[in-house]
């Protein structure tokens, strides 16, 4: 029997739920792609697995903002919102705390919510889960640029039918009629054609991968094997990096896990739920923090700190931290803070001050996140930054799916912490769009900045191999040396040399500034055979020898 269907208010959007089971213990589903809880109901397979799991949890459904019986929104849902969500269903039902069971996209923002809420998750069941879904380096199993265009143009002139290849989704259903009539019907009442479309390009920016090593809530990763949408690999890659995490790889093709073996699934889950034991209390969690300079004005004045107070409550901030001439803010998920941050911009220029702000996001204690190694990271951000400017790490930019802002590939830092190179970005608000933008489309657009970030990855990671030039690199992304220069040059003004040359050197710099390595050592680090040639390329990206630096520090 169909649930009744409640609403729950998420901010100002109604969150659609139900709620069905008899067990003891909270389970939230949070569904992939698309969704429509009443529809659910109209598959048997569908059915029959839920009921299974109510058995033995109190089963909560509910459909994303922007789907299913839920509130329709403008633009892309943030992973934020998309937490937010959760947690108002949550709260609806009186649920302190439950097991997260997410499928394929749904897995990605359940894994988020794990790290970022830990004390309110006692475990994460992911089925069919993926990092990214867009290929990169590090990320080969992802679909490329081109492979996306073509869903999005399959969406737009097929959306609901079976020119979608909905087969693939449920290789051992292809054959039954009324299974497949069921799945083109769910998704048509799941969301129109546009709004599929804007959420498969939101799906195309997802990258968890920074954050899964902050996931510490007992996980269990179910993959099949022959799974053609989301590959083995990449249920390995994500059980790899989740601490304590249970990989199960099940024989079969099936995307959806009410398809194929889902006995053996169900069977995986229930003991999964039954006997794992979670910690009672997580004392650390990921936290968002930013962390600003003030020129031209005075830190510890009142109405300033007024001010800069009401601007961090707007958007939920956490208690805010002031020294000589910083402050420091918290907050629980990215978008906020870093609006948050463009506004205090905004406001403090208002004043006739200027501000420059550095962001990033850190796995820190709860009763006192703000440490000094996480301000020494944030210290280090703004060092590189300007009067006015807000300058965020890519792990930050990468969860910023769906905020309406413009993002440049601005430097790199090296995190003493970590040994890790750190790519920066700029951000700000993204103007009224308009058809071209500097005489390139703005899907270009989007397109090349993946292709930067591809780009300056393969170079970071080769950081110290002398041998590593432009062949290498065009080998490594898959484009002929031409293609390179020619998207190089486009949107960076750079060629492919020039591009390698000044990564390496500003992760000299950084190391020059940081660490107490030689300048010989430093040069051997970033590609350089040759010190004294290391010292002449350094001064002319600089206009100063690394000695020179070196002695100031």
């Amino acid at each position: 029997m169909k649930p009744n269907t409640k609403y729950a208010k998420s901010g100002e959007v109604n969150i659609a739920y139900q709620v069905f089971g008899s067990g003891a213990i909270d389970l939230v589903y949070i569904p992939g792609w698309i969704s429509n809880i009443d529809l659910m109901w109209a598959c048997p397979e569908l059915v029959n697995f839920l009921n299974e799991l109510g058995k033995i949890a109190r089963v909560i459904l509910f459909d994303k903002r922007g789907t299913g019986l839920s509130d329709r929104v403008l633009g892309f849902p943030t992973l934020e919102e998309r937490m937010d969500d959760i947690r108002a269903v949550m709260d609806a039902v009186n649920s302190e705390k439950a097991v997260l069971f997410g499928h394929s996209e749904g897995g990605s923002v359940s894994a988020l919510f794990a790290a970022t809420y830990p004390n309110r998750t006692i475990s994460l069941i992911a089925f069919g889960i993926f990092a990214k879904r867009i290929y990169s380096p590090n990320y080969p199993w992802a679909p490329t640029n081109e492979e996306r265009q073509k869903v999005y143009d399959m969406i737009e002139k097929s959306w609901g039918s079976g020119d979608m290849n909905l087969e693939s989704l449920a290789p051992s259903k292809a054959n039954d009629k009324v299974f497949m009539d069921w799945l083109a019907n769910y998704f048509r009442s799941g969301a129109s054609p546009s709004a599929a479309l804007t959420l498969t390009k939101m799906n195309t920016q997802v990258d968890i991968i920074d954050i899964l090593g902050s996931i510490k809530v007992p996980t269990l990763i179910l993959q099949r094997t022959n799974d053609i949408d989301v590959k083995i690999e990449e249920g390995r890659f994500i059980a790899e990096r989740i601490q304590g995490a249970k990989l199960v790889e099940l024989e079969g093709n099936d995307h959806l896990f009410w398809a194929g073996n889902t006995q053996e699934v169900l069977e995986e889950m229930k003991s999964f739920i039954l006997n794992v034991r979670p910690k009672l209390v997580y004392e650390k969690q990921l936290f968002t923090i930013i962390v600003g300079r003030l020129i031209s004005l005075e830190a510890n004045s009142a109405s300033l700190r007024k001010h800069i107070n009401a601007c961090v409550k707007r958007f939920s901030g956490n208690a805010v931290q002031y020294n000589e001439e910083t402050f420091t803010v918290t907050f629980n998920g990215p978008s906020k803070a870093v609006l948050c941050s463009i506004d205090l911009v905004e406001m403090i220029h208002s004043l006739n001050g200027k501000l420059n702000i550095g962001i990033h996001i850190r796995e820190c204690y709860a009763d006192h996140c703000i440490s000094k190694e996480t301000e020494n990271l944030a210290t280090s951000i703004l060092k590189q930054s300007q009067p006015n400017q807000v300058l965020l790490t890519q792990t930050v930019k990468n969860l910023l799916i769906g905020v309406n802002l413009n993002f440049a590939i601005f430097n790199t830092i090296f995190d003493v912490v970590s040994g890790d190179s750190i790519l920066l970005f700029t951000v700000s608000k993204k103007h009224k769009p308009n058809k071209l933008l500097n005489g390139v489309e703005n899907d270009k657009i989007v397109q090349y900045d993946s292709f930067l970030e591809i780009v300056v990855q393969v170079i970071n990671k080769n950081l110290s191999n002398e041998e590593f030039g432009v062949v290498s690199l065009c080998q490594d992304i898959g484009v002929s040396e031409r293609q390179l220069q020619r998207k190089l040059k486009e949107i960076t003004q750079k060629s492919p040399n020039q591009l390698i040359s000044s990564i390496r050197l500003n992760h000299a710099k950084e190391l020059l500034l940081s660490t107490s390595y030689t300048i010989s050592e430093i040069a051997f680090k970033t590609g350089f055979s040759n010190p004294s040639y290391f010292s002449k390329c350094f001064k002319k990206e600089f206009s100063i020898n690394p000695s020179d630096l070196k002695l100031k520090q």
